[in-house]
């Protein structure tokens, strides 16, 4: 074993436990052998009270099984130190090099051009010092790996790219690799201990896309079996100017970056006479429910007007993770803004957050799950997920939310109703999908 770093797992694995593929690390449901590996760190680290008390306050974690065994890491520094035994080491260690001396001096120095400068410079240095191996033996620093973009503060100092590195240097075959969260959820966001998480896009994307390469990944599976979605897209009202439809959870509302058909493009090649922008308002991927969109600019420029002025209404319906006394009503007020290191998450932010405001009426338990209706009066992204999931909300996530709660088959979460005056004719327009006992197993 290399120095310690290599545990084994409680059993041996079988190849019919083996993974055919690779951890597709931006979203994946932990396999058994990760699950195991993750219950092993955790017995070790309840071992070591000096470990424990910074982990109480929120760490995340990583294993990455390999063909003996498994290897372990944490997130930036814990007490103090990038290195521990137990732990693989950091790509870098600055501890102890020339950027921790000149970050003194830099600190010693008044607030000026030449501070600025040196900062800079020091900034370049560090870049230049991590290099990232990949599966097929070929290294790049984060400067080559990041382009034109600078690096942004942290990169390569996440779990994945320490285990995966570790690997490499050692020749482990990686079999799977998942990241958890242990101790407290950190101010404004929502990680759930025990929760596996996918790796960031912002620091961890671009590096990880680089360390993988060679490997046999699995394939992103919001990717998988997504034609099929398109096919669930169904019209519910048509005329020249408005078109009212139902969207399947999973199908985006406006294309992203991996050119997928969405409702944009999908609205587009049915109704090929169609101008403008079509799209009014959004729904989470998700999110399955009711939208309308604008065939004419005319049109689009009416509902548009009625969303801002808040004169469209719209009822939601969802399913939480743990039972609530039926009839509770309430209000919850907590600004959202987008985590600038973990997008697509957002997170509560008093000082940055945008005002986000939804009303909630609790219907019944089905299973010892809370049925709930919901009234947003804003329109922020993930508002109804983060509301629901967050402490100071109802602390009660959505069944099936894999970025604020559990991963599960799809998220329980339906825009039900929709309500809104005809932008050509002045009527009044009422669309309702009732939620049924077959809603909850799709």
């Amino acid at each position: 074993m290399q120095d310690n770093k290599i545990h084994p797992l409680p059993i041996k694995v079988s190849e019919a436990l083996r993974p055919q593929q690779f951890t597709y690390p931006f979203c994946y449901e932990a396999h058994p052998l990760c699950r195991m590996a993750a219950e092993e760190v955790r017995r070790e680290i309840a071992c070591h009270t000096d470990w424990q008390n910074e982990i109480d306050e929120g760490k995340m974690l990583g294993v990455l099984v390999v063909e003996d065994g498994f290897l372990a890491a944490f997130s930036g520094t814990l007490c103090g130190k990038s290195t521990l035994p137990y732990f693989v080491p950091p790509v870098f260690d600055l501890h102890g090099t020339y950027f921790e001396e000149e970050e003194t001096r830099i600190s010693a120095l008044p607030m000026g051009e030449e501070r600025k400068a040196r900062s800079q410079a020091l900034q370049q240095w560090l870049f230049e010092q991590f290099h990232f191996l990949n599966a097929k033996g070929k290294k790049a620093s984060l400067l080559d790996i990041f382009g034109e973009k600078i690096p942004p503060s942290g990169a390569g100092e996440c779990c994945a790219p320490k285990l995966l590195q570790y690997a490499y240097q050692h020749n482990l075959k990686p079999l799977c690799m998942g990241e958890f969260w242990m101790g407290k959820s950190p101010k404004g966001e929502i990680r759930e201990a025990g929760n596996f998480y996918a790796a960031c896009q912002h620091k961890c994307k671009p590096i990880l896309s680089w360390m993988l390469q060679g490997l046999d990944v699995e394939e992103n599976p919001m990717l998988r079996d997504y034609q099929a979605l398109v096919q669930k897209l169904h019209v519910l009202y048509e005329d020249t100017d408005i078109v009212v439809i139902d969207k399947p959870a999973g199908l985006l509302a406006v294309p992203g970056k991996d050119d997928l058909p969405s409702v944009q493009s999908i609205i587009r090649l049915r109704y090929p006479h169609s101008e403008g922008p079509l799209i009014v308002h959004r729904l989470d991927m998700d999110t399955s429910g009711l939208m309308v969109l604008a065939l004419n600019e005319k049109a689009y420029h009416h509902l548009q007007e009625q969303f801002i002025h808040h004169t469209v209404k719209k009822r939601y319906s969802a399913l939480l993770e743990h039972p609530l006394d039926a009839g509770i009503k309430g209000r919850i007020d907590l600004p959202l803004c987008p985590n600038p290191y973990d997008r697509p998450r957002q997170m509560v932010h008093e000082e940055y957050g945008r005002r986000a405001i939804t009303n909630y009426e609790v219907v019944s338990n089905r299973d010892q799950h809370a049925l709930i209706h919901l009234w947003p009066e804003t329109g922020r992204t993930h508002q109804l997920r983060v509301h629901m999931a967050h402490p100071q909300g109802l602390n009660n996530p959505i069944v099936g939310d894999r970025l604020y709660g559990h991963a599960a088959q799809r998220l329980m979460l339906f825009a039900d109703e929709l309500s809104f005056t005809h932008p050509a004719t002045g009527e009044t327009l009422h669309f309702q999908i009732p939620i049924t006992q077959d809603t909850f197993l799709c």
